[in-house]
Order: C-alpha cells, then sequence, then structure tokens
C-alpha cells in the first residue's frame, strides 16, 4: 500500500501565523456572524443599549472561539494511497483507493478529505468523512482517466477540518504523493514471419541435435563448477579424462523499433495525432516481439535508447518479458518530440549493430532523408516502414487529396515509398485512423508477393 503520509497533518508556521491562516479560513457564515456582531456592538454603543451590545459581543465571539478551537485541535490520523493498478493504457481506468485511520484515543469531528490531482485525469475528488471512532477508519475511492501519455503525480492528500457550527474550516496537507504512469495503447498483432528474423530463441539448439544426435556433441574438458549430470561418460572413457557436454549457446532473434521524434516530421497534437499513433505502433511492435522470444531494442532518432538496456536490447523470456516490457511502456509514455531535424545519429547507431529485423515509424521525410532511412536497411536482415504522412492525417478522411508534387503530398509520399521499396524495405503509407494489426498483415503480403516475383524472375 503506497502512503499518502501518516501522521499528525499540522498547519505550517508559528502560532501567529497559525492565528492567521485560522482567521482566514472564517467561512462566510463566520464571517457573517462576526460583521453582524461587530455591527450590533457598534449601534449600542452609539444607541447606549447594553442588551444590544451582549447580544452583538456574543454573535462576534462565537465565530472566533470556533477558529481558536479548531487551530488548537490535534487529529492524529494517518493516511494512505493505492493505486489499482499504477500503470495503465491510454484511455484506461485507475482507481484510487484512500484510507484514514484515527490513531489517537480521542474521536475525531466531521473530516472533509480531498486528493490532489491534474486537471487531465478528472475533476478533484472530495470526499465527506463522519466521526471516526479511537482506532477506527474509513476508506473510499475514486477513478482517473487519461487520453494522454505520461506520468501524473497523485497527491498530497488533504485533510479539511471544520467546527460544528460550520463557523471556520482549516486545511492540513500529508506531504507525500504518488505517481499514476499512463503508457501507449497496445494492439495485439497477428503472428507472421518477416524476412530477417533468423531463427528464433532455441532453434539452432534444436537443429544441431537433429542433424548430428546427443550422442554427437563435442565435449570438452571438465571444470570447476561444471555440473557433474553434463559429464559424457563415452567420450571419458576415450580419453581416460572427466569431459563434459559442451554447451551450445541458442540464437535469439533481435528486432529493433526505430522510432521517429523529430517535431518536424508530424503534424498535429492530441490522442489522435500522428506522432500518437507511432508511439502506439512501436509499442505494440516491442510487446509483439517481446512476447516471440525476440531481443528487442527501442531507438529513437536521436540515438538514444531505453535506460537499462543491454547491447542487444531486452532479451524476452517467461521470466523477462513483463519487467522489459514495462521499462521500454515507461519509456514511451513519457517520450516527447525531439529538436533534431535529421534521422543520421540513428543510423550510426545501426549502422555498426546486429543483423536482425528492424521496424521504424517515421514522420514526414524530405529526399535526403528519405536516402539516409533507405541506407539503414542492413543485408540479411528485413525491414518494414511506416510513413505516417502529415497532409493525410491533417485532412479529413472525406476530403480529397489535392495537388501532389512535394515531399509532403501524395507523389511525394509515393517517391519515399519507392526509393524505400528499391533499398530492400517493405514499406507501407498509414493513413489516418488506420489499424496496426491489419497493416502489419497487409505488408506481410507484400513481401511474400515480392519474394514470390523476384523468385520467378530469377528462374526465368
Amino acid at each position: 500500500m503506497s502512503g499518502g503520509g501518516t501522521g499528525q497533518p499540522e498547519p505550517e508556521g508559528d502560532d501567529k501565523s497559525g492565528v492567521r491562516a485560522a482567521l482566514a479560513g472564517l467561512t462566510t457564515r463566520g464571517r457573517s456572524f462576526l460583521a453582524a456582531g461587530i455591527a450590533a456592538a457598534v449601534c449600542a454603543y452609539v444607541l447606549g443599549q447594553s442588551d444590544l451590545l451582549r447580544v452583538g459581543l456574543l454573535l462576534a465571539a462565537l465565530p472566533l472561539v470556533c477558529a481558536t478551537v479548531l487551530h488548537r485541535t490535534r487529529y492524529r490520523v494517518a493516511g494512505s494511497r493505492r493505486l489499482s493498478p499504477s500503470r495503465v493504457p491510454a484511455a484506461g481506468e485507475a482507481r484510487v483507493h484512500l484510507r484514514m485511520d484515527n490513531v489517537s484515543r480521542l474521536p475525531t469531528g466531521l473530516l472533509m478529505l480531498q486528493d490532489r490531482v491534474p486537471y487531465m485525469l478528472g475533476p478533484r475528488p472530495r470526499f465527506v468523512l463522519d466521526r471516526v471512532e479511537p482506532g477506527g477508519r474509513r476508506e473510499v475511492s475514486y477513478r482517473v482517466r487519461s487520453d494522454l501519455r505520461g506520468r501524473y503525480p497523485l497527491g498530497p492528500l488533504q485533510l479539511r477540518l471544520t467546527d460544528p457550527f460550520g463557523m471556520c474550516e482549516l486545511t492540513r496537507s500529508f506531504s507525500t504523493y504518488d505517481t499514476l504512469t499512463v503508457i501507449p495503447r497496445v494492439e495485439a498483432l497477428p503472428p507472421v514471419r518477416f524476412g530477417g528474423e533468423a531463427k528464433g530463441y532455441g532453434d539452432g539448439r534444436q537443429r544441431s541435435l537433429a542433424l548430428a544426435g546427443e550422442d554427437d556433441v563435442i565435449p570438452r574438458g571438465y571444470r570447476h563448477g561444471d555440473d557433474l549430470r553434463r559429464v559424457h561418460w563415452r567420450s571419458t572413457a576415450r580419453y581416460g579424462e572427466l569431459m563434459v557436454r559442451r554447451e551450445e549457446q541458442p540464437q535469439r532473434s533481435r528486432c529493433t523499433v526505430l522510432l521517429d521524434t523529430r517535431g518536424i516530421g508530424f503534424a498535429g497534437a492530441g490522442p489522435d495525432s500522428a506522432f500518437e499513433w507511432a508511439v502506439s505502433g512501436a509499442a505494440s511492435v516491442l510487446v509483439h516481439m517481446l512476447e516471440r522470444g525476440f531481443s528487442v531494442r527501442l531507438l529513437t532518432d536521436t540515438g538514444n535508447s531505453v535506460p537499462g538496456e543491454g547491447a542487444d536490447g531486452f532479451a524476452g523470456s517467461n521470466q523477462e518479458t513483463a519487467d522489459a516490457a514495462g521499462l521500454m511502456m515507461d519509456t514511451l509514455a513519457v517520450l516527447d518530440h525531439s529538436d533534431g531535424t535529421g534521422l543520421s545519429r540513428a543510423y550510426d547507431v545501426l549502422r555498426g549493430g546486429n543483423e536482425g529485423l528492424l521496424v521504424a515509424f517515421i514522420g514526414d521525410l524530405d529526399e535526403e532523408q528519405a536516402g539516409v532511412v533507405a541506407k539503414m536497411r542492413r543485408r540479411g536482415g528485413g525491414a518494414i516502414a511506416f510513413l505516417l504522412d502529415p497532409d493525410t492525417w491533417m485532412r479529413e478522411p472525406a476530403d480529397a487529396p489535392g495537388p501532389a508534387d512535394g515531399p509532403g503530398t501524395v507523389n511525394g509520399t509515393a517517391e519515399r515509398l519507392r526509393l524505400l521499396r528499391e533499398a530492400g524495405w517493405t514499406a507501407a503509407s498509414v493513413p489516418r485512423g488506420a489499424a496496426l494489426g491489419e497493416l502489419w498483415r497487409q505488408m506481410d503480403q507484400e513481401r511474400m508477393g515480392a519474394a514470390a516475383l523476384s523468385g520467378g524472375e530469377a528462374r526465368s
């Protein structure tokens, strides 16, 4: 349970500032009583009415006494907050559970509880708690929801105290807060096999055993710490020394997801913008490849990757997939536009990397940057490119395409696609509102069709 603070929430400052805060906390009713009492006392003094003076003093003294008593009140309460869950996809809901415990030996009065939340998550929740008995507790909850990625602070928890007459209200706050992480939406992708995926995790060992047999495994000499269950007795008898089976390191397929974050490459903002589609698409591919056992790496146009990522990326396995996916989702949750104008830094990182599948989500490209992307395609590795044309995403779906002769127009996008395909990419333009799963399947079909066509031309 994540704590929203524990102990005695007290006002800040010395006694004088506390008294001023208490007087500033007078409600409309308290101020009205104070003003009426002062007016009655002045009138009684002018008119010489002693009875009216007593009434005026009573009216003026009541809110002052209530403010003083409320200021001197010392409640010992413990507050806590629990998020369920603490990481949600965009447009998903999380529930926040608040709990107040009275750890003193005295009952509390009426408590008004409110939690501070950013306006993107909805209105500020407020609750009224009845008298809490000694050792008792009260639990309340509320829901939060955001359509935009990000990390949002929740808290601190605020406790508003009021007197029985409603003359004064004081706000006392706990000091700690929690964080809600809103990650990109992840779409399930169909299991297709693109070129350049290598053999996958574990296939290399299975293929070796199938070709050679268990008895033909090349042994090596025993080393201190080797498992005795790996002793190869036939080789031990042959060589006259203890020999163990040599374990072949399994070969793991690799996948690099390149996400273009250049501000000049995308137009528009908001949850339905092209950039948010690209971030969500990158998250979907990363999770999909991790679940298939790939070593996955996230790369941006700035050449940066996920903190804690290894040289070959995060390795997907039954134990590590969830943790690796969580780290990458946390990175994508706060990813924003970069100030860069080119993709050369990403090209430098890819040029010195290992072979494997490359999946790129790219914004608007001029002729020079299209050439840089074309060179990113490595021999022996598959390459898939999703191009998000700004003109297409800024145009309403019912609008017809306009004249096309530039990099951001229809003909310009077609020229960029032709250049990438000639370099060996499987590339497609992403229309507004497209489903990534359908595009993923279509691009696999296009790859298979291109491979069949090239094979037929080679035979002829």
